[in-house]
């Protein structure tokens, strides 16, 4: 059987992702998903210990986590992460944030006083934006910010495989919120820790939030080049 191939360039992949936060019910084609995730693979790590741990959810076991995440949310369940999580953003950090949310929500027609339109928007997180899919990245417990680096890598390497693909996807960091949930899905043992979810499947054009569109600072603001 022929496999699939990516309908665009690596270039063009790093230039035109974006995050997607609205899906089509589609599932991604198992042989698609495989191919994809072999590429993956082939992110770099320190010492080549592939130390990322990856674990797809779709079908009946993606809808009992969505439930289950959005189950919790919604009774104010505190979320008890693996790994500490610095929320503080300060100066520029916090500036890139606000006009990131600025953008998101116009296009989601929320206002700044709309209390109710904000808490719909951060629970479509843990609706995982009606994917037909999503993927759990995390790593053993005893591993420190150097080996989450390498998780980061295969991430973004992830990402970008999908989107030549023609799938799109959303990192969330909120999918670390409730890990036990994922841990008992897959049975997994208790040292392994999950750092972030992926969702992932065919963007919903209709859906007002994909319309959202961010900028990068110029290159100056960011790389400082010295001979």
């Amino acid at each position: 059987m022929d496999m699939p191939n990516p309908t665009i360039s690596l270039v063009d992949s790093i230039t035109s992702r974006r995050s997607i936060r609205g899906f089509l019910p589609k599932p991604v084609s198992q042989q698609t998903l495989e191919q994809v995730f072999q590429l993956a693979q082939q992110a770099p790590s320190n010492c080549n210990t592939q130390p990322w741990k990856v674990f797809v959810a779709s079908g009946a076991t993606k809808d009992k986590l969505r439930d289950q995440f959005v189950a919790r949310q919604q009774q104010g369940v505190a979320g008890n992460p693996d790994f500490e999580y610095v929320s503080r953003w300060e100066g520029e950090y916090r500036q890139r944030q606000v006009d990131c949310a600025v953008a998101l929500y116009n296009e989601m027609g929320i206002a700044r006083d709309d209390k109710a339109g904000r808490l719909h928007a951060v629970q479509r997180n843990f609706e995982l934006f009606d994917a037909p899919h999503i993927v759990f990245l995390g790593m053993d417990k005893n591993f420190g910010s150097t080996i989450a680096l390498d998780v980061g890598i295969y991430a973004q390497t992830l990402m970008l495989a999908m989107h030549a693909f023609g799938i799109g996807s959303c990192a969330m960091g909120s999918m670390r919120a409730y890990p036990d949930l994922v841990r008992e899905a897959f049975d997994l043992d208790d040292n392994v820790g999950i750092l972030l979810g992926i969702s992932f499947g065919y963007e919903d054009s209709e859906v007002d939030a994909n319309r959202t569109r961010t900028v990068r600072e110029p290159l100056s603001q960011s790389v400082t080049f010295r001979e």
